[in-house]
């Protein structure tokens, strides 16, 4: 009888047995970093434990925040709401039905001081999942640390402001590519003048595999489109050795264990090399850093507690894969917001894997293994070859606009729901194992009052403003967008003014065009 074929997400065949290896020569820290980017790894410093939220107004926001710090989270992330990431204020008609949802609604400066109300951003690394108005939210958050007497030049964290996934696989863009990318560059080189510690852009996989992607989909349209930034930047002038540096990625972690642990050190070594090919001599230049969060697509409504285990199988192969950085999902986001207790949980498990698997006792413990090293060998070149077609159409921004990154994830999702449907592959509690539903009663809603509470919050502030200083600091914007210059500084001085985050981005709109 035929041993039955066993394949990974992305269709790799995995053998019965492995007997070989692939000569592993490179130790950890050493390029092309396969093995991780610090010699000592865990031993020396465990992950950012990150916990991604953010609901309804700052104030509850700011609350769930103290919450988390105070369970032992040692990074914050903020979820903003889709008026937000979209470049509308909460009273725009558009904003409608929206406003703190999927995140917290941040309409001005105003809302950003009460945010981080009692935290010093000097004292916390924080991540900001924003893309389209990544500059914005950034503006604010300097301006915010100037206010707290920090020194700029020592907060340190993550801008999510990868454009180029938004238009492949995710929708929350506001102006055409070209433009975007402009923004995206000017960015970069604020940054490494003025704010040197922190990480300009977070290239994302995450939503590129939630869109339905595979494993190798993720990696190679998540590479060629840091490719893509770093050309831009270069022809922009800027050096690599200098904002390459402060480049970072965020990756998902599904739920085939060894398969995302495979891709996680492919990406380390793919990265590696791409940035010398393009020059980066600097071995923080080279390195690719990331973020994980667990995988939201993943998560069942039916058996939430399930979900449990599934955080927990993927959040350990992101640390057997070797993150910096890392956030696990609530078991009952499938079904709301996550309550308090589930962060909590999500929180635990992490601090479990660190402080009693005794995983991170060791580098890369799985190095040298028969099968992983020969799968993360098959994950790199079946990725180069993606990688390789996309160079061919002249780069990730071609390839978006003819659709062929759309239209590749669409078929792989296609393709994932046939073989759920009919169970060639199983979801536990879904189509195999599953029962009556078992219910969660406590579930975390938001309601319409928290728009009627932002918009009371922006009619007080157009009353109380400098309305002068606003209309200055839009205007010196409007004309800044029309020449080369950096958008930066005039974006900072706006929102410094209270300008809203929609009267910034709506001169923008009017500059650019919407996409």
């Amino acid at each position: 009888m035929e041993d039955k074929k066993n394949v990974t997400s992305s269709g790799i065949e995995v053998k019965a047995l492995y007997t070989t290896a692939p000569p592993m020569t490179e130790k950890p820290g050493e390029f092309p970093y396969t093995r991780g980017i610090q010699k000592d790894m865990y031993r020396g410093r465990l992950w950012t434990m990150r916990q991604y939220a953010g609901f309804s107004t700052a104030e509850e926001s700011n609350k769930r925040y103290h919450y988390l710090l105070q369970q032992g989270t040692t990074g914050l992330s903020v979820a903003f709401d889709l008026p937000t990431q979209i470049g509308y204020d909460s009273d725009h008609e558009m904003s409608e039905g929206e406003v703190g949802k999927v995140g917290v609604a941040i309409d001005s400066l105003q809302d950003m001081e009460i945010l981080f109300d009692g935290i010093e951003l000097e004292k916390i690394t924080t991540s900001m999942t924003i893309n389209a108005t990544a500059a914005i939210l950034l503006a604010m958050y300097i301006a915010l640390a100037k206010k707290q007497g920090a020194d700029i030049r020592q907060i340190s964290g993550t801008i999510q402001n990868d454009i180029l996934k938004e238009y492949a696989a995710r929708g929350t863009y506001i102006y055409p590519p070209k433009p975007s990318m402009r923004i995206i560059t000017d960015i970069f080189e604020y940054c490494s003048n003025e704010v040197p510690k922190w990480n300009t852009i977070s290239i994302s996989g995450y939503h590129i595999r939630e869109a339905g992607s595979t494993a190798v989909q993720e990696l190679a349209f998540t590479l060629a489109n840091g490719k893509a930034y770093l050309n831009a930047a270069l022809e922009k002038g800027l050096d690599i050795n200098i904002f390459a540096r402060r480049l970072s990625f965020f990756f998902n972690c599904h739920n085939n264990f060894f398969e995302e642990i495979a891709k996680f050190r492919a990406a380390r070594r793919m990265w590696a090399n791409i940035t010398k090919s393009l020059g980066a001599t600097d071995e923080k230049a080279q390195m690719l850093r990331f973020h994980t969060q667990t995988g939201g697509s993943t998560l069942t409504a039916q058996q939430p507690m399930n979900n449990i285990i599934r955080v927990t199988n993927q959040a350990m192969a992101a640390v057997l894969g070797g993150t910096q950085s890392l956030h696990t999902n609530g078991y009952d986001e499938a079904l709301s917001l996550p309550t308090e207790a589930a962060a909590k949980i999500a929180l635990r498990t992490q601090q479990v894997i660190a402080f009693e698997s005794g995983v991170t006792d060791t580098v890369d413990p799985l190095a040298g293994s028969f099968f992983v090293e020969n799968l993360t060998n098959e994950i790199e070149a079946a990725a180069q070859l993606y990688i390789d077609k996309i160079d061919a159409m002249g780069g990730s921004v071609n390839a978006i606009e003819n659709g062929y990154i759309q239209n590749e994830i669409a078929a792989s999702a296609y393709q994932y729901q046939l073989e759920v449907e009919g169970v060639g592959k199983i979801i536990v509690g879904v189509n195999k194992f599953a029962q009556k539903e078992e219910g969660i009663t406590d579930t975390l809603t938001i309601d319409e009052s928290v728009r009627n509470i932002q918009t009371e919050k922006i009619k007080r502030l157009r009353i109380t403003r400098s309305t002068p200083e606003v209309s200055s600091a839009l205007f010196d914007l409007r004309n800044a967008a029309k020449s080369t210059e950096n958008l930066m500084p005039f974006i900072l001085t706006a929102v410094e003014a209270y300008a809203t985050l929609g009267e910034i981005a709506d001169v923008l709109r009017e500059v650019f065009g919407e996409y």
